[in-house]
């Protein structure tokens, strides 16, 4: 596994239960961080579509007074990229 190196600073009192967690499972520390890092950003390794990102960041429907389907309904690109 190729791996990149971090430095982090974290409060005492997280190190202190970051030691109790690793020291109860019986694994290192940085498998601990590993693991919790996996959990909170997904496991997945490949991006969504640009849609599925976009509806992830809230951005789906986000445009004031413009329409729901307006990223979906085709009737809505009509006369999209012509020259004018």
């Amino acid at each position: 596994m190729a791996s990149q190196r971090i430095t982090i600073r974290i409060p005492q009192s997280l190190g202190k239960r970051l030691k109790r967690q690793a020291g109860m499972k019986g694994r290192p520390e940085s498998e601990v961080v590993r693991e919790a890092l996996e959990s909170y950003l997904g496991q997945s390794t490949t991006p969504g579509s640009a849609y599925d990102l976009a509806r992830a960041a809230g951005l789906i429907g986000c445009a004031r007074g413009a329409p729901r389907d307006l990223s979906t309904n085709r009737r809505h690109f009509d006369g999209f990229g012509e020259e004018r």
